[in-house]
Parts: structure tokens; C-alpha cells; sequence
């Protein structure tokens, strides 16, 4: 018999399965893969009868064995009844109205002008570290609402052009108007000895005080190490330089100064002072003592 030739078949192998069969085979591997998946004591429609079969209570079919109820549940039958249930259950289902979103009130206030303020510049005088105290008055302050602030930078206000150099401390308590200050922009030194604020609910008074960071040396080019001190940081206002140092002035040419008569060649002798006494010429000239080429005054 020629098994060369037929369709699907190989000498030494079994024949082409027929439909039946890869039906067979294709529910056992279904069965096996829900089994891996699927915890059928937790399916609600599932039910052993008294006869010791199951049966599907949606679709009202009867199995032999497990393995045969859930192949029952993966195909279309069971799918389209599930589908059919669940739009049914949400048509008879009361609607539900959506959960309310959380409504923060916006407190509305009459702005009633800026506060007063004072700011004191200061620098400790071991280190030399600079701090700035700011003082301000909320005499009108609404109740029950503390005076706010934070640091801005110069890219986030609109009002003028951005400067890095420049940073902003806004502060602001209802119904007054935000104030902003503009500060250097350095690093800020927030340890708790270094940046505190307080509000005296009494004198409605908010005071804030926060320090810069001090700026280390940086090594020298020579590869010498630098010395470990702290160099002080430049001042918070631009002003005047450095003052040359006091020396005495330079003693008069040997030849006089150009343009300046010469002394008389006959000056009278000075009269001598005694010690701790300030010399004659000290004085103004109504409480000069007399000199001796002067004669008695005159009435």
C-alpha cells in the first residue's frame, strides 16, 4: 500500500486527526490552562448536583467533570451569556451619582494697602557673617490667618527683567498686599540658629531673619594650600572703597615748596611751654601770652 503520496501522511506515523478529535484536543488544552488560571470554587455559577456532576446555573448545562466545566466557561456560549448579564445588571441598576469633589472656598478680601516694614542689615562680629531682619507690621490682620513667605527667583516675576544676580522674599497676610524685597542672590543658610522667624499675635508684628552662607577661599594657582579662614563676603550695598592707610606726611623738599614765599629771615624766638602745656601757636590769638619783643598792651 503506497502511504507516500497521501495527504498528510508520513510512513511510520498515525493518521491525519479528524475534526472530532481536534476538538478533543482542543478543549483538554483548555481545561488544563483554566485549571492553571482559574479557582473554580470561587466562580458563582458553578454547582455540584446530587449526582455527583456540575452544572453551569448560567447557562444551565450539565458536565461530567471539572475539566469539562471549565472548558465550558472559555468558550462562546458561556462568554456571550456573561456579557448578556452583565449589561443586564447595569440597566436594572439604580444610577449612582458620582462622588462630590472636595470644594476648597476661595476667601475672598478687600485689599487694604502694604504694611509697614523695617529692615536692619547686619553682620556678626566674630565671623563676619552678613543676616538680614526684616519687620513687619500687620496691625489689620484678618483673624485667624498668619503672615506667609517663600524666596522667589528673578526668572519667575514679571515685573522686571530677570537678573541672576538678584533673588526675591515675598511675604504676604491677608488683606494686605504682597510685598516682595529683592536680595542678593547668594545661598541662604538655613540651620535653626541661622534662619528663624516669629509672629507676636499681641503687637501684630511678623520678624523674620535668615544669614548668607559665607564663601570659602579657593586654592591658590602656585599649588600652595590655602590657609583655613573664611573670606569674608562683599558688602550688601555698593559704597565707597577701601580707605588708604594714615601715614604722616612727607617732610618739605630741601628747597622749599615751589610757589611758597620763604619764611622771614628774623622770626622772634619762640617762648618755651611747659610740658603737657600745648604750644603758643595752638591757641587762638585774643589767649596768647605775650612775647617778650611785644611791649605792655595798650588801653
Amino acid at each position: 500500500m503506497d502511504f507516500q503520496h497521501r495527504a498528510g501522511g508520513k510512513t511510520g506515523s498515525g493518521g491525519v486527526a479528524s475534526a472530532s478529535e481536534s476538538n478533543r484536543d482542543r478543549r483538554e488544552r483548555l481545561r488544563q490552562l483554566a485549571l492553571e488560571t482559574i479557582d473554580i470554587n470561587k466562580d458563582p455559577y458553578f454547582m455540584k448536583n446530587h449526582l455527583g456532576s456540575y452544572e453551569c446555573k448560567l447557562c444551565l448545562t450539565l458536565h461530567n467533570n471539572e475539566g469539562s466545566y471549565l472548558a465550558h466557561t472559555q468558550g462562546k456560549k458561556h462568554q456571550t451569556n456573561l456579557a448578556r448579564r452583565a449589561a443586564k445588571e447595569a440597566k436594572e441598576a439604580p444610577a449612582q451619582p458620582a462622588p462630590e469633589k472636595v470644594k476648597v472656598e476661595v476667601k475672598k478680601f478687600v485689599k487694604i494697602g502694604r504694611p509697614g516694614y523695617k529692615v536692619t542689615k547686619q553682620r556678626d562680629p566674630e565671623i563676619g557673617q552678613q543676616s538680614l531682619l526684616f519687620q513687619i507690621d500687620y496691625p489689620e490682620i484678618a483673624e485667624g490667618i498668619g503672615p506667609r513667605h517663600r524666596f522667589m527667583s528673578a526668572y519667575e516675576q514679571r515685573i522686571e527683567p530677570p537678573d541672576r544676580r538678584w533673588q526675591y522674599l515675598l511675604l504676604a497676610a491677608e488683606p494686605y498686599e504682597t510685598i516682595a524685597f529683592k536680595v542678593p542672590s547668594r545661598e541662604i543658610d538655613k540651620s535653626e540658629s541661622r534662619f528663624w522667624t516669629h509672629w507676636n499675635r499681641e503687637t501684630k508684628q511678623f520678624f523674620l531673619q535668615f544669614h548668607f552662607k559665607m564663601e570659602k577661599l579657593l586654592p591658590q594657582p602656585g599649588g600652595q594650600a590655602a590657609p583655613a579662614t573664611i573670606k569674608r563676603p562683599p558688602p550688601l550695598m555698593t559704597g565707597l572703597g577701601a580707605r588708604p592707610p594714615t601715614d604722616a606726611m612727607p617732610p618739605p623738599p630741601p628747597g622749599g615748596i615751589p610757589g611758597m614765599p620763604p619764611p622771614p629771615p628774623h622770626a622772634p624766638p619762640q617762648m618755651s611751654h611747659a610740658s603737657g602745656m600745648p604750644p603758643p601757636g595752638a591757641l587762638p590769638p585774643h589767649l596768647r601770652p605775650p612775647l617778650p619783643a611785644d611791649g605792655p598792651p595798650s588801653n
